[in-house]
């Protein structure tokens, strides 16, 4: 897909999907804004893709450096078309009974309150300029309890329904609202989530996780209308039709 001339801002772009989302969509020929806390990773991330790429440190769990990062966004290259609301953490991994306040917090403030930043910040620039497409990174989580993931479970449940309220209320507005669901991915979060030793995702195998530039190529499929049929909804990467349509799969 020709994303020539469109821009393209990615949470949590310093690593796994994010970074792998960066050079696919720079690869498309967009214009690529990489927000991560990471600021080293996404400036280095950015030199290896070029002049169409813009660090911005960015910390997606407070509002105005969200808000922040998306004027950057538009003062660079001009406008805002897609954004891949990605940035999330996995830990705290514990059980409820035994789970750190403050900690487990911090993680919706990254998982759902970060989510709703991209959207509150990027909205207003798409809606005046005549739409664009808000991408989310889900889980299959978010749809089913998993043992000590209380917090990202929530987040996620949380995530995937902001996608159905951003189609609900802005579909008309010339907005594309999708959620994508990878699977397990092989990134670092799997092995934080291999290290704990809780729950059955824990003992996959390496193997059983799928790179990261699947998920990446799928984003950028989910850009076309070719993908119009799921708008408000979620799109599953375990779906071989949906790999086949991307064009992972023979």
């Amino acid at each position: 897909m020709d994303m020539t001339g469109r821009t393209v801002l990615i949470t949590g772009a310093s690593r796994g999907i994010g970074a792998a989302a960066a050079r696919v969509f720079a690869d498309a020929g967009a214009n690529v804004a990489l927000v991560a806390r990471n600021g080293d990773a996404v400036a280095n991330l950015a030199g290896e893709i070029g002049q169409r790429a813009l660090a911005i440190p960015c910390d997606v769990s407070r509002y105005q450096e969200v808000a922040a990062a998306v004027q950057a966004c538009v003062d660079t290259f001009g406008g805002l078309d897609v954004l891949v609301n990605n940035a999330g953490v996995i830990e705290p991994i514990a059980h409820l009974a035994e789970a750190d306040p403050e900690t487990w917090g911090a993680a919706i403030d990254t998982n759902l309150k970060g989510v709703f930043h991209g959207v509150r910040a990027a909205l207003p620039v798409m809606i005046a300029t005549g739409g664009g497409s808000i991408l989310g990174v889900s889980s299959g989580a978010a749809h089913g309890p998993v043992e000590a993931w209380s917090q990202y479970c929530a987040a996620k449940a949380g995530a995937a329904m902001l996608t159905r309220c951003v189609d609900k209320e802005n579909r008309a507005h010339g907005i594309r609202a999708i959620g994508l669901s990878p699977g397990t991915v092989a990134t670092e979060m799997q092995r934080e989530i291999a290290a704990s030793g809780i729950n059955p995702v824990s003992q996959l195998d390496w193997s059983a996780h799928i790179p990261a530039d699947w998920p990446a190529r799928c984003l950028l499929w989910m850009c076309g209308t070719d993908a119009d049929e799921f708008l408000g909804a979620e799109i599953s990467l375990r779906d071989e039709g949906i790999r086949r349509r991307v064009g992972l799969t023979a």
